[in-house]
């Protein structure tokens, strides 16, 4: 099993309750969270990133427990070996794009060096064509750019698994198509599993292998809602 998740988390702001109640389990490498604004898509993402703990259940991944309530796991963020892609790339201003891909690399909170190299540095250079802007800063880059050295950072630790927060969703139309594609390739070459959560279903045609429907905190499989609708009919 790649992904097996089953957890529960009540928030509370003044009188509003908001209830995420999640479970998924999937051999498949590509899994699409599909929903709107609101439904719980990026606190899911966040618990089994270990941002946010559930109140109770289990986030297993790669066949390693992150998070079992009963047993009393929760591994920290930096032991879950998971790449996470936020919708705004994060990336460190102050950095270069050599640096903000090393940053993954090291342990502590130093920064890297100006020229910080490395084989692994060197590759992700290459492997996202960067050569020619690695000691540019994040302001100076392209939207596809940016993304790239995001999508370095994250990989560069070698994860078990890619998570990712609407990744296209700050793109223009064009771009947007063009990053799809080139995200299609390089996770394909990598083999590594990845959740991706959306709004837009462009996304959901490119990479739902397992799709899932998430509204007001509640998941349901699309096939399965498929075949009760298939029914009703």
């Amino acid at each position: 099993m790649q992904i097996d998740i089953d957890i529960a988390k009540t928030l509370r702001s003044g009188s509003r309750t908001f209830e995420l109640r999640a479970r998924l389990a999937s051999d498949s490498r590509r899994i699409v969270v599909h929903g709107p604004s609101g439904a719980g898509k990026s606190l899911l993402l966040k618990a089994v990133a270990g941002l946010m703990a559930p109140d109770s259940g289990r986030i297993e991944v790669a066949g390693r427990s992150l998070f079992d309530s009963g047993n009393g796991v929760d591994l920290p963020a930096r032991r879950r070996r998971l790449a996470y892609l936020f919708q705004d790339y994060a990336l460190f201003p102050h950095l270069n794009v050599r640096q903000n891909i090393a940053f993954g690399l090291q342990r502590g909170w130093r920064n890297p060096l100006a020229h910080v190299d490395g084989a692994a540095v060197r590759y992700w250079l290459q492997a996202f064509e960067l050569d020619h802007v690695a000691h540019q800063l994040p302001h100076q880059l392209s939207g596809g750019q940016r993304q790239r050295v995001a999508l370095a950072r994250a990989l560069a630790p070698e994860p078990a698994a890619l998570l990712l927060d609407e990744p296209f969703a700050a793109l223009d139309p064009g771009l947007r198509e063009r990053m799809r594609a080139e995200l299609d390739a390089l996770q394909r070459r990598l083999g590594i599993p990845m959740i991706l959560i959306t709004h837009d279903p462009e996304d959901v045609r490119a990479f739902g292998e397992h799709v899932l429907r998430m509204e007001n905190g509640s998941m349901a499989d699309v096939r399965e809602l498929e075949l009760v609708e298939r029914n009703e009919a």
